[in-house]
């Protein structure tokens, strides 16, 4: 928090002084141009050619001015930008906003655990991590969140993410670069489907035309200079450059189309890696991605600038008088046209390959910023034994001023069955799980105060829904999940996470059923935590010694309130506490049965 004020007043600082110069300059810009307009006009009255003189002095004057407004302008909009980074980390930390994209376009019901885990949405995980700017690196940070990686590439985005961590200098200025530009999935998927795209290069015939033609009608500009009658010979070459330029036209503008407006997002591709390629990394993992920004020829930086050119000479075909001058003279569009298609033969195999470094970084510093933010949080030690112990364990997302942690064990292949009163905390814990197995896969740091985990795939089944266009009840679609989970059982070792299984048929049923689905798990050597509220099915730990334990929450009422400490326990649950929530809730009241009950009190609606 301190950095992120102090970062914040700092560039606040910067941005106000590049306010005043860049006010200065567009001052001293009006009265240049005030003077060249005097100095151009006066030779008309007068024989001084001291004017004229002044009016090419300022011309260049007015040029310079030019570079240092936009390169003001850039700074002041940097500058903006950090300031923005540090105000949104501020609002965040203080817990009155969570000001970053939330993914919830990637919400999917029917991923093996993201929907009941609460990775993708308003007040996500993905919500609370990210941190990128580009789509590209939109898309990287959530595809990350659907799959455990494997073990050596965990180990590598722990180093990566833990150097960054430090440069959190280096994170922001990437992040303010990125900002500048406002990029979108449709600029992203256009590029890469424009450099895909296999184009048709210019004949040697229209080769040698686009640049013998312009020749020529410079050399009959000069002729007609000195002799008037050669004036249909340049309008002749004028109007056969139009008709050239006219022909092209449509293979101009297609290329055009098809990246519409990008060209400064391409330049903002640019300048991110220009700062990748100029840092130096010690992670085998940053390292690895700086190096494929690198071969024997131009760096990927310079050559992605060049094509930003390209392009934006490209755009300039949509003023028509442009369009009519430029070609009429020079063929401009058409020598645009040949060199970007030039620069693609050459360079389109790499743009995807570029734009996934920046992706990755933009991934891997969310997780940096992340693991900054939280300090205390640690990076688990990896193991391949089927070894979980994670102690002080807490859900990334609460507030660490009311966060409750617990410890626990998972060892040889055993399994939990959880129990507690409503509201003790019981689904929350199993988030808890689910969420840090999910970060510790990735190679994040977790809500813990030390951990040794062996990272496996993790199978949810906590928050099902029934569906009318499928045609498919609750307890279908539960179902459909606890086989999606045996299958993947059968494949590898997961992590297993259940809530309150078979609620969508009779206690029977309900209780026989997941008593077969717990035996199933155990032959399937399954890891994990069941939740339920039937605390017979917790007797099936007796016929399990070394493989099922019981754990529970508990809760208690105190002078007429209910009081929960969420605290694991080990055992079973022996408070219960749904008749004292539904009669303080004044849906029941307590009152004389109407007709003779086993039990001494009756609930009757109020």
């Amino acid at each position: 928090m301190t950095y992120y004020k102090k970062a914040k007043e700092k560039h606040l600082e910067n941005y106000n002084k590049l306010k005043k110069r860049y006010n200065t300059i567009s001052v001293i810009r009006l009265l240049v141009v005030i003077l060249f307009v005097f100095c151009i006009y006066n030779p008309f009255f007068t024989e001084h050619h001291i004017f004229e003189v002044c009016s090419v002095l300022l011309f260049f004057i007015f040029l310079v001015l030019i570079k240092i407004h936009n390169t003001i302008s850039w700074e002041k909009l940097f500058n903006k930008n950090i300031i923005s980074i540090n105000s949104d980390e501020i609002s965040y930390l203080d817990g009155i906003t969570i000001p970053f994209e939330n993914g919830k376009e990637f919400i999917d019901h029917k991923h093996i655990y993201t929907y009941d885990l609460d990775i993708f949405g308003e007040n996500s995980l993905f919500q609370n991590i990210n941190r990128t700017s580009t789509y590209v690196g939109y898309k990287y940070l959530s595809n990350l969140l659907l799959e455990k990686l494997p073990e050596n590439e965990i180990k590598l985005n722990q180093q990566a993410v833990q150097e960054l961590t430090k440069e959190i200098e280096w994170r922001q200025k990437l992040m303010a670069i990125a900002k500048i530009n406002k990029d979108s999935k449709s600029n992203y998927e256009n590029l890469i489907s424009w450099s895909k795209k296999k184009e048709k290069q210019f004949s040697k015939l229209l080769n040698i035309l686009i640049y013998i033609l312009p020749i020529i009608f410079v050399f009959s500009i000069i002729a007609t200079i000195y002799n008037p009658s050669y004036i249909s010979i340049t309008t002749s070459i004028f109007i056969i450059n139009l008709i050239i330029a006219s022909c092209k036209i449509k293979e101009v503008k297609k290329n055009l189309l098809e990246v519409d407006k990008v060209s400064e997002i391409i330049n903002k591709y640019g300048d991110i890696l220009s700062e990748i390629e100029k840092k130096q990394f010690k992670s085998s993992r940053l390292s690895e991605l700086q190096t494929k920004l690198s071969d024997n020829s131009n760096s990927a930086s310079r050559k992605i600038k060049t094509l930003s050119m390209l392009f934006s000479n490209i755009e300039s075909v949509q003023n028509g008088m442009a369009f009519l001058f430029l070609n009429g003279i020079f063929l401009f569009h058409l020598h645009a046209l040949n060199s970007l298609l030039k620069w693609k033969q050459n360079h389109c195999r790499e743009i995807e390959k570029w734009l996934s470094v920046i992706g990755e970084f933009e991934m891997l510093n969310s997780l940096a910023n992340f693991s900054y933010n939280n300090p205390k949080f640690v990076f688990p030690l990896l193991n391949n034994e089927n070894r979980i112990d994670v102690e002080n364990l807490g859900h990334p997302l609460v507030n660490r001023n009311v966060r409750i942690c617990n410890s626990i064990s998972f060892n040889n292949n055993n399994l939990i069955i959880l129990t507690g009163s409503n509201m003790s905390g019981k689904s929350t814990f199993l988030r808890t799980l689910g969420i840090n197995m999910l970060l510790a896969g990735i190679g994040s740091c977790v809500c813990a105060t030390k951990a040794n985990i062996n990272p496996l795939k993790i199978v949810v089944s906590m928050r099902q829904t029934d569906s009318l266009d499928r045609k498919e009840s609750y307890f279908y679609a539960e179902i459909r999940r606890l086989r999606e989970i045996i299958d993947n059982l059968k494949v590898s070792k997961c992590f297993v996470i259940l809530d309150e299984i078979l609620r969508g048929t009779n206690s029977d049923d309900k209780k026989a059923g997941t008593i077969k689905i717990i035996e199933n798990l155990i032959n399937k050597n399954a890891i994990g935590i069941i939740a339920t509220h039937d605390l017979e099915i917790c007797k099936i730990a007796n016929d399990y010694p070394n493989r099922l334990f019981n754990k529970c929450f508990e809760s208690k009422i105190v002078d007429n309130e209910l009081i929960f400490d969420y605290k694991l326990k080990n055992g079973i649950c022996k408070n219960k506490n749904a008749i004292f929530i539904m009669k303080k809730m004044k849906i029941i009241k307590i009152g004389k049965p109407p007709v003779p009950l086993e039990e001494s009190q009756s609930l009757t609606y109020s």
